[in-house]
Parts: structure tokens; sequence; C-alpha cells
């Protein structure tokens, strides 16, 4: 089983490795999932991907097979981003691209200000530069406390994805990779973003951007993707009809099209 060894505990990776002999290989990719999700969610994706791209998925701190943080682990942005350089240093990768949906999205983003080098282009899916709010930190603890992860999985459900939006095996493998996750790292991941603002350094973040939001999120109106699209220098938005926060699950052939497409665009390794 793939360690990538961290200071705090070691983390789950797998590579994907299907490079087509014949054609000259794009840069890997290192995908980051967010809270309540695991690397499965990027299955629909590695095939519009794999024939140019090393891929590399991980579980993140707190969840699945990657260490669980006792309830006093101090949690932070800053450990999040060495988290995604340690599995990158594992799984051999230099320069690289960078994908990362919800707190994924944020934690990629300060990637890219951390090591610059590092980092060829970024994709932002139902991610943003603004973190939660307390209020929801406060409604999660609540929901967590009254019924359990089960009650709270199945609000978040509902905030993921439209009614009708997945086929009901697709909805009962999410829920239950959801329902793996323990209460004290939700709530200590999600604290993590608790007065996160990036407003004033994405000025430096030189690379392109890929930018994929849905219409329709809870947690992070258009509005917000809208004014982190203003701020970077190099990037492309697109919002992405009939979608909630679960847009790279349920929407996911249409993501990783945009992203190969992007990439294709982008292409300077």
């Amino acid at each position: 089983m793939p360690l990538a060894a961290t200071p705090h505990g070691p983390l789950h990776y797998e590579i994907v490795d299907r490079l087509v002999p014949w054609t000259r290989p794009g840069l890997p990719v290192l995908f980051h999932h967010g809270i309540g999700a695991s690397a499965g969610l990027w299955t629909g994706w590695l095939p519009a991907l794999a024939d140019a791209h090393r891929l590399v998925t991980f579980d993140m701190r707190g969840y699945g097979r990657s260490t669980i943080p006792p309830a006093d682990f101090a949690w932070s942005l800053d450990r999040l981003v060495d988290d995604v350089f340690a599995v990158a240093d594992a799984a051999g990768l230099d320069r690289f691209h960078l994908v990362g949906e919800s707190i994924g999205g944020t934690v990629v983003l300060a990637a890219a200000l951390a090591r610059p080098e590092r980092v060829a282009t970024l994709t932002v899916s139902n991610g943003a530069h603004l973190g939660a709010s307390i209020q929801r930190v406060e409604a999660w603890r609540r929901q967590l406390a009254e019924g359990g992860v089960r009650q709270w999985s199945e609000i978040f459900m509902r905030d993921r994805f439209h009614d009708g939006a997945l086929s009901d095996a697709r909805r009962a493998w999410f829920a239950a990779e959801q329902e793996r996750w323990t209460p004290d790292s939700i709530l200590n991941a999600l604290g993590v973003l608790v007065g996160t603002d990036l407003s004033d350094r994405l000025g430096g973040i030189a690379c392109p951007v890929l930018l994929l939001h849905p219409d329709g999120s809870p947690f992070i109106p258009v509005p917000v993707m809208a004014e982190l699209h203003r701020l970077l220098p190099d990037a492309e938005l697109n919002v992405i009809g009939r979608a909630r926060h679960g847009l790279p699950f349920s929407h996911d052939a249409r993501c990783a099209g945009l992203l190969r497409s992007f990439l294709d665009s982008r292409r300077a390794d």
C-alpha cells in the first residue's frame, strides 16, 4: 500500500499509469478531494486523462486509509499544503497539474502560492479563496451531536446533489464513503477554512487556472467564484448548470472533458 510519509502520520495515495506509448506524455495530475468525499470521487475523471497523464489520487488527512489525527491535532492550511507536496514527492512528481475540490480547492490555491515552481496549472472545482463561516461549523457540530455522522451525511447529500442527479447505486456509494468520516475530522478540517481569505495573495498565482463551479452550491455562491476569477491573473471560469456542491461527482465526465481541453490548450511541458 503506497504511503507518503509526513511528520504527522502517513497519507495513502494511488497512481494510475496508463499512458499510451505512441504519444509524448504531459505532466502528471494530482487530485485533492474535500471533506466528506474520498479519492474515489475522481474515478469518472480518469478515462478522459489517463492516456496522456500519470494521475495521482490520495485520501486527505483525516479520512480513509490516511492517518486519522486525534481530536486535539492542530489542523492548519499550511499542514494541508505540506500534505500535497508530501504525496507529490512520494509519487515522484516534480512539476505537476494540481486539481482540488471544495476544501481541496482552497488547499491547491495555497499550494500554488507556497511553491509556484512545482505547480504547472491549477483546477478548482466547487472551491474558493474564502473560507467557511463559524455558523457553518456550529451547524455541522449540532447535526453531528444530534444525529451522528449518518444524519450529517443525509443533510449534506441534499446540499451536494439535486434529486435525480445520480443513479441509486452511485448515490448509495457516495453516501457510504461520506459516512466513513469521523466527527472530529469533519469539524477540524472545516475549522481550517474559518477565517481563510487568500484574496490579497491571488495576484501571485502566475500559472493558468481552470475554475469549475456549480450554479447552485449552498456554500459558495457564483459571485464568490466570479470574484476569484477576477482576482487571478490567468483564469478560465466555467459555471455548470443544474449542479450543487457535488459537481465533480455528478458531472464527472463533463468536468473531466473541460480539464482535458484546458490541459491540451495550455500545454507547455
